[in-house]
């Protein structure tokens, strides 16, 4: 599988999830935070399952 996740998204992804997996253990918001682990994973990998079948890609494109 090609990497589908540009640099920017792949940043704000990893910034969402460690936020939400940060209040999750400091008990700011319940357990629901864990699902920060997908986007720390997606943009860790730059690749997103989800930006398949919608047909997008946030990478750029090669010249």
């Amino acid at each position: 599988m090609q990497a589908n996740v540009g640099s920017i998204d792949r940043l704000v992804r990893i910034i969402v999830g460690l936020g939400l997996v940060g209040a999750t253990l400091a008990g700011v918001i319940g357990l629901w935070g864990w699902i920060g682990i997908v986007p720390i994973l997606t943009g860790s990998f730059a690749r997103c399952p989800a930006y398949l079948p919608l047909g997008m890609n946030t990478c750029k494109k090669p010249k």
